[in-house]
């Protein structure tokens, strides 16, 4: 694994760095103007891990809006000794060092992504380590590198993921069609979330509130989808108001419902291009599984009604796994999502008095990550779909077509 080379001891190094910055900054060592970052860990999963500790889910707050498993890694501070929030803290730094160590032995002698995740996530700001994304994003890491080579296990990874924060689910997009992997996959992911939800169901009080309070959710600030609104402040053409509305702050006003449908629509067309590339696709490699499951992932982001800043860590998750495999094709989604990242944390929490105020400022920022988000996934979508022209340039024009699972490891 080339644990005590010189460049993994770099690697660590900057990752080192960057953790202790972050976590300055969550202590309130370094403060935010006008913010406390810290505010959703001190105050609403301690609150919510005081009501789970009780055996119910916190079925009266809006703001629950998680799986049930998410349950469990809320809790898990409040069982570790020591404060709650410093236990958080340790938590999501242990499972930060995990990716990273993932990532290291995934690189067959490439650190491209273990830097790009030492080196990237800091510039997405505190937020990632105040919030429960990043051990999500850990398993789903887990779950892709596992895939071409155990797809049972990458499925009851993906599973777990999935019952934390559903989106995890995505990476299996690229599992191989051959010796029935991807049945596999797909049959131990789902056998893992019916086990889950059975646990959860018989133990606990409340486990699926979750799907009224996710269905009722509007637009976002800091989605694509609230792009139109936030020009039409600045023109002076469109007078609604933003407000804190389940869980977030949301664009309320006219139009708001019509935009939230479209971008409903817009997943459902980003799902059919995933179901099409799937059968168009012939070459299936480790590299297919990687660059199907950030594609995916980038999709779900930016046609999503929210896309809160520590969604960011997503996908900086999946480009890193991409760049631990040499035939990837996004090395340049890669580097369009490194620009996004601090763009994150000028938007949250350094100028978000600015988004909320909809100024010139603030309109520019949201709308030049936003943007970027955008281009990164539409750069995703044309390489994923070009895949097969990697085939056809091993082969040669004059060389007979080869198997469908021929390329697979």
């Amino acid at each position: 694994m080339g644990i005590l080379t010189s460049s993994t001891l770099r690697v660590w190094t900057v990752w080192t760095l960057g953790r202790v910055l972050l976590i300055i900054v969550a202590v309130g060592v370094l403060r935010v103007p006008h913010t406390d970052v810290a505010s959703d860990v001190k105050v609403i999963y301690q609150g919510w891990a005081e009501v789970l500790r009780t055996g119910t889910f916190p079925m009266d707050d809006v703001t629950w809006q998680y799986p049930p498993l998410a349950g469990l890694l809320i809790l898990l501070p409040l069982w570790m000794p020591g404060s709650y929030f410093v236990m958080f803290l340790v938590l999501v730094g242990v499972f930060d060092a995990a990716a990273l160590l993932l990532l290291l032995r995934a690189g067959r002698g490439s650190r491209a992504g273990a830097w790009l995740w030492a080196a990237a996530v800091p510039l997405i700001g505190p937020t990632v380590y105040c919030r429960f994304d990043l051990p999500v994003t850990t398993v789903a890491i887990a779950a892709t590198l596992a895939l071409p080579g155990r797809p049972r296990w990458a499925g009851v990874l993906a599973g777990l993921g999935a019952m934390l924060k559903v989106w995890p689910v995505l990476v299996l997009t690229g599992a191989s069609p051959r010796r029935h992997a991807a049945w596999r996959a797909w049959a131990a992911c789902a056998a893992t979330c019916a086990a889950v939800c059975f646990a959860a169901a018989v133990t606990t009080h409340g486990a699926f509130s979750f799907l009224g309070f996710q269905g009722s959710r509007g637009i976002e600030i800091e989605s694509l989808g609230a792009l139109p609104f936030y020009y039409g402040s600045v023109a002076g053409v469109w007078h609604g108001r933003t407000a804190m509305h389940y869980g977030s702050l949301e664009f309320l006003g006219p139009h708001v419902r019509t935009a939230g449908l479209i971008m409903l629509g817009t997943t459902l067309l980003a799902f059919g291009f995933l179901l099409l590339w799937r059968w168009h696709n012939r070459v299936w490699t480790a590299a297919t599984v990687a660059d199907a499951a950030l594609t995916a992932v980038l999709l779900f982001t930016v046609t999503s009604r929210v896309i809160s800043p520590q969604y960011m860590i997503w996908v900086l998750g999946g480009a890193a796994v991409c760049l631990t495999v040499p035939r990837t094709r996004m090395r340049p989604v890669a580097w369009i999502l490194v620009a996004a990242a601090p763009l994150t944390v000028l938007e949250f929490p350094l100028f978000w008095g600015e988004l909320v105020r909809r100024s010139v400022l603030g309109t520019s920022l949201i709308s030049a990550r936003d943007l970027l988000l955008l281009a990164a996934a539409a750069v995703a979508c044309v390489r994923l779909w070009r895949t097969n022209d990697d085939a056809e340039l091993v082969r040669g024009p004059s060389a007979p077509p080869a198997r469908p699972s021929a390329t697979v490891p």
